[in-house]
């Protein structure tokens, strides 16, 4: 008897089967698409870390006091040339009023030599009605064509001057421009620098930010104890400086002290003034009285002293007697980095006032929290 097998049922051939099928298709698809993507797609950048963070900062902090130090020049001399422009756009103003009484003068002579009609001397001495008439009215004619030709000469020299003042006026206009062009840059650049120190620091984590804030604090530390150091030599060398001045004769007037701890009335002001604006924020490019940046704080602390210092870090530099670090005195300059691109102003056993960076105020802080360029005694 021949056995009948019961036909097999293929999976796909339900409903239910085909929608599996399809689901594990569907899914096995997927994973290729997965694995492909993994393959092809570029391996993702470590995030740096916190120390990286910090020196990548520090470093556009400082590439942006930099371009800040360039923006202050190109300022000062965009406002000088602006200056002269308008002072020569007024000489203009007056030499075209010269010009234009020169011109009356000379109408003036053209129209009484018209109505004279231009008569020589014979037809003069025939219509004068004695002989004295004529003689006065040649005398006049003389000094009348003298004072012609010293119109037409004052006319030529104001028009020849006029010439030379719209030469030097464009010259300056475009210099101007320049300038501008310069100051424009520089902005551009500080607030890209900024940015990017901005952006650097809006992707740290909270924990990641609390360990930025750590290692600020121990560098700010690391720079106090450098200066307290600083500050215990700087007393032992006066304590010696007047026990050598006292004398082998053991004499009890040392004369008044020539230490580091003296200054002079001036630097004393100054320092006065830079004090009393702790708290203000640093802006670049602010010279006050609200906000400041590092030497529009030393030039505005100077100014209430007396002094004028010229606007940039590269310019005070090159003002006063050059000190050397362990000869500071309060009021001194103190300028930092090879590039000079920063100043404080010196308080006092190693520490200086100074307006730090963008987002700080200004206030007190060690001079070796910085490498130090050279310092300077204006005054």
């Amino acid at each position: 008897m021949a056995s009948h097998r019961k036909p097999r049922t293929s999976v796909l051939a339900s409903p239910a089967g085909r929608r599996t099928a399809a689901g594990l298709t569907t899914a096995a698809l997927a994973s290729v698409t997965l694995l492909s993507q993994s393959a092809n797609a570029a391996p993702r950048a470590p995030k740096p870390a916190v120390e990286e963070v910090q020196k990548k900062v520090d470093d556009l902090y400082h590439q942006a006091e930099v371009a800040t130090q360039k923006y202050n020049a190109a300022k000062e001399r965009a406002d000088a040339q602006r200056d002269k422009v308008d002072d020569l756009l007024d000489a203009s103003a007056e030499r075209a009023e010269k010009m234009n009484e020169s011109r009356r003068k000379l109408g003036t002579f053209a129209s009484a030599q018209y109505r004279t009609g231009g008569m020589n001397p014979t037809a003069q001495l025939m219509f004068a009605k004695d002989p004295q008439q004529f003689v006065d009215r040649n005398h006049l004619m003389e000094r009348l064509t003298g004072r012609q030709k010293q119109a037409v000469s004052d006319y030529q020299e104001q028009q020849s001057a006029a010439a030379r003042q719209r030469a030097e006026a464009t010259d300056s206009l475009e210099r101007l421009q320049k300038s501008q062009a310069s100051l424009k840059e520089s902005k551009r650049s500080v607030q890209d620098k900024l940015s990017e120190a901005r952006q650097l620091l809006s992707r740290l984590t909270a924990q990641e930010k609390a360990r930025l804030a750590e290692l600020e604090r121990q560098k700010e530390e690391a720079a106090k104890r450098r200066a307290a150091e600083e500050a215990r030599k700087q007393q032992e060398r006066e304590r010696q400086r007047q026990h050598d001045g006292d004398g082998s004769t053991g004499g009890g007037s040392a004369g008044g002290s020539t230490g580091d701890s003296t200054s002079t009335a001036k630097g004393e002001k100054a320092l006065a003034f830079a004090r009393s604006q702790i708290g203000k924020p640093y802006v670049w490019g602010a010279t006050g009285p609200t906000s400041y940046d590092c030497s529009g704080l030393t030039q505005a602390a100077w100014k209430a002293a007396g002094v004028d210092l010229p606007r940039t870090t590269w310019d005070q530099v090159k003002v006063g007697e050059r000190v050397a670090t362990k000869d500071l005195k309060p009021g001194d300059l103190v300028f930092f980095y090879d590039d000079i691109s920063h100043v404080g102003m010196y308080l006092g056993n190693g520490k200086m006032v100074h307006a730090p960076k963008p987002g700080a105020n200004v206030r007190e802080e060690s001079i070796y929290y910085m490498p130090i360029y050279g310092s300077v005694r204006p005054g």
